[in-house]
């Protein structure tokens, strides 16, 4: 077992906080930082800033010889294990090789099979020290999409709602805006602009008619929009369907839909109709989750509505919860944040795992896990 040191842990928090800088745009890939030491002096940098682009080695390497450093001999940290195979680029282990490169310096080991273990043995083949788990915590949280999105061939689906105390998202009249804070709201749409896709039903496109998009925070990549709609009932002029937000707007329907109206939305800029199976006179979420991959989708924040919300927890495609909890109750005729999940029993509970707890101004953010 490793027992880290300060100047590992040291090195691999600046190779963390650089992978945080392609958050947004690295789409299926992860996110990953590196850093090149020599002499306890840090000769190069680099992160994967954007998918299909560059890997955070080769950019670091690039670094390193751009500032006239010698890289033989430097050990190199990296926050995933480098990649082995031929991609979009070429494989980081081998070019790490031919560098010279003395000793490397692994967070956690990538579970995708082309690369999982195949990148350290190559290292490893060429006698380069190797050391793995340095913040490990750390380095699994950051690429927490990235891992479901490998493991269970699916988006990683986050789940955000705003409510009152009693769990309800709007009054009996349907009145919503504001329950949480401003902080929240900007909280929310920093979310938005870390994850690939936003998600909604179109009971929320109907009655809100958002727009989906990012107006606040760090992060301001506009998300893929996706609207579950079985029958097409979407009106051509939705906000969410506005030609001049920077990404695609996506419709999952069903055989059952409108042939006008699909003919029409066919020929709007940046909007794709998914024609899914049906379950129960919806669409099929697993099957939509499938259909999902060729867009390069690998994170989805789930806002609403309550029906939505009850069928994503009811095929377990929920991984993660952010929820919003304001000081006020709004009572039993309140509009409940999810709906049926048809449990009659406390045994077929959901449960939640790792729940933390935070104040915001006067909200409460709750965040947690499915089992």
């Amino acid at each position: 077992m490793y027992i880290e040191n300060f100047n590992d842990s040291f090195y691999m928090q600046r190779a963390i906080e650089l992978a945080k800088l392609g958050i947004g745009h690295t789409k299926t890939n992860p996110l990953v930082g590196c850093v090149i030491v020599k002499d306890e002096k840090i000769i190069g940098e680099g992160a994967h800033l954007k998918f299909g682009e560059n890997h955070a080695e080769i950019n670091a390497i690039e670094d390193a010889k751009n500032r006239g450093e010698d890289i033989k001999g430097a050990t190199l940290y990296v926050n995933l294990e480098p990649c082995s195979h031929f991609g979009k680029t070429p494989p980081c282990a081998m070019r790490i090789v031919k560098e010279g490169i003395k000793r490397v310096v692994i967070g956690t080991t990538d579970p995708f099979e082309k690369v999982s273990g195949k990148g350290i043995k190559i290292l490893e083949d060429a006698g380069i020290s190797i050391t793995e788990g340095v913040c490990l915590e750390e380095c699994l949280s950051l690429n927490e999409r990235f891992f479901t999105y490998i493991k269970k061939k699916r988006p990683f689906v986050v789940f955000k709602s705003g409510m009152s105390l009693d769990g309800k998202i709007a009054t009996e009249k349907g009145e919503s805006k504001w329950i949480t804070s401003e902080f929240s709201r900007s909280y929310s749409h920093e979310l938005r602009g870390k994850l690939d896709a936003i998600m909604v039903g179109i009971e929320t496109v109907l009655v809100d008619d958002p727009t989906l998009n990012v107006r606040h925070g760090k992060y301001r990549v506009n998300p893929i929009r996706i609207i579950t709609d079985s029958k097409l009932r979407i009106p051509l002029d939705a906000k969410v369907l506005s030609s001049d937000l920077d990404s695609i707007a996506i419709i999952a329907t069903t055989k059952n839909f409108n042939r006008e109206k699909f003919e029409k939305l066919k020929k709007m800029k940046n909007v794709e109709v998914l024609i899914c199976r049906e379950k129960n006179n919806k669409v099929d979420l697993i099957d939509l989750m499938e259909r999902l991959k060729k867009f390069n989708i690998s994170s989805i924040l789930l806002e609403g509505g309550r029906t939505l919300a009850a069928e994503m927890l009811k095929n377990n495609l929920v991984d993660k919860f952010y929820i919003f909890m304001a000081p006020i109750l709004l009572g039993s005729k309140g509009i409940p944040a999810i709906g049926d999940l048809e449990i009659e029993n406390l045994k077929d509970a959901i449960k939640i795992r790792d729940m933390k707890c935070e104040k915001l101004f006067d909200d409460i953010l709750i965040t947690g896990r499915c089992d």
